[in-house]
């Protein structure tokens, strides 16, 4: 196995969060979280990081268990942005994009060559070179966004584990942000784990979706498999209207309340 999941079991107290989830990743694909909340989604990514204990199961990095990696060869391998990032340090872009070369340094050295050119080419794919010199708490929501990532992208990851990155995100910049992710897979073969709550965002820019009901997967497959509408009236409680938007190979989603909810 590449990357994932086997068993993955996690209990708080008495309540079982996930129940033996067992999930595989393909390099370069982009495969999906969807479900309501509180369905496990966010543990689960949090589990590739030991931020939350398991009762059983492991996660997987090259048909080894990933926690047998050291913590700075896991970070050289994965990067995470989460849901709620933790505050960041008030310095500028720079700076901060550069700690994500954190797991390619060693104690008391400086940056070299290549952990500037990587810096470098962080900011230029995330279009926030020109932004810099800018102070980080002056940055708005897109551009704080938008600089995360590039700090991901230092790390110069195989695997990118995003928790609903487009959260307070304007229409256009969740477009670009989805947009860059499709093309930094193609260019560098980066798989892409993502929590999305915006189905048709789903259905348009991954290869696979994945639901969670009750801490188990409830169904996994290509967005057109699994956005169907009886599995929606299932896990959201709504009456899907389904199309096709044949660019993108998917299809598309109209959300209606069930009928007889209040409107």
């Amino acid at each position: 196995m590449f990357f994932g999941f086997e068993g993955i079991t996690v209990r708080y107290g008495k309540h079982t969060v996930l129940r033996d989830v067992t999930l595989s990743l393909r390099r370069g694909e982009q495969l999906t979280l969807i479900g309501q909340n509180g369905c496990g989604k966010s543990t689960l990514l949090r589990t590739v990081f030991r931020a939350v204990p398991v009762a059983a199961g492991q996660v997987v990095w090259e048909d080894r268990p990933l926690a047998a990696y050291t913590a700075a060869a896991r970070a050289r391998q994965i990067a995470y942005l989460p849901q709620d990032p933790p505050p960041l340090a008030d310095i500028d872009v720079e700076t901060l994009v550069g700690y994500g070369r954190y797991p390619h340094t060693a104690p008391l050295r400086g940056m070299t060559a290549a952990d500037r050119a990587a810096v470098e080419q962080a900011l230029l794919v995330t279009e926030t070179a020109h932004l810099r010199r800018r102070r980080f708490a002056t940055l708005s929501g897109g551009e704080a966004q938008r600089v995360r990532l590039a700090m991901c992208l230092a790390q110069e990851p195989r695997v990118l584990i995003l928790d609903e990155p487009t959260a307070h995100l304007d229409a256009g910049q969740q477009l670009r942000l989805l947009e860059l992710l499709r093309r930094l897979r193609a260019e560098r073969e980066l798989t892409v784990l993502a929590v999305l709550h915006d189905l048709n965002h789903a259905a348009r820019y991954s290869d696979r979706i994945c639901a969670l009901r009750d801490g188990g997967i409830f169904a996994c497959g290509t967005p057109a498999q699994v956005l169907t509408a009886p599995r929606l009236a299932t896990l959201f409680g709504i009456r899907a209207e389904l199309g096709w938007d044949e660019e993108y190979r998917c299809p598309t989603i109209l959300e209606k309340p069930m009928e007889g909810d209040p409107t």
